[in-house]
């Protein structure tokens, strides 16, 4: 592995993983909020998010954490290795709750806002019926790839742990 991707719906702790698998690999991560949004909250102009993505996809190695279907074939096709986080609505809910207020590494703002946004929510409540059928359909198209898909939490922790090392896991 030397180029891979991270995805998965909000919540389903895509960044987290990413972390960990930098930890464990030592390959440079990049997170595609981080190439997308400003401090302010506002997004980049488009050009310049695909020109800091393709920055990122020449280098020889890289973690790129987000799902951002707009890039996805892009990041596909470059890419060796692909981890889809394919968890549970409720999984993915409570993940978004749980990073509410605290600093995040993948985003260049603090979530501390006391209000949800109800957009948001709804993307991701209908992300199952909606974006994850587009994402099997490219994970199909690009068979070629090491695909691991995780259904839980503990799987995903279990992966990184044996590619830690660590076989009592």
């Amino acid at each position: 592995m030397k180029r891979a991707i991270v995805i998965g719906c909000p919540g389903s702790g895509k960044s987290t993983f990413s972390l960990a698998l930098h930890e464990v690999t030592q390959i440079p991560i990049y997170h595609l909020d981080m190439l997308n949004w400003n401090a302010d909250k506002t997004t980049v102009e488009k050009s310049v998010f695909l020109e800091r993505l393709k920055q990122v996809i020449e280098k020889d190695a890289w973690i790129i954490d987000g799902n951002y279907g707009s890039t996805m074939e892009l990041r596909l096709k470059a890419c060796d290795t692909v981890y889809f986080l394919d968890y549970s609505l409720e999984v993915c809910l409570d993940g978004i709750e749980s990073r509410r207020g605290k600093v995040r590494v993948d985003m260049p703002w603090v979530d501390s806002e006391d209000h949800i946004d109800e957009e948001f929510i709804m993307f991701i409540k209908s992300f199952n019926d909606e974006s994850r059928p587009a994402v099997i359909d490219l994970l199909n198209k690009y068979k070629d790839k090491d695909i691991y898909i995780f259904k839980s939490r503990e799987e995903a922790d279990r992966y990184l742990s044996k590619l830690n090392g660590n076989s009592d896991y």
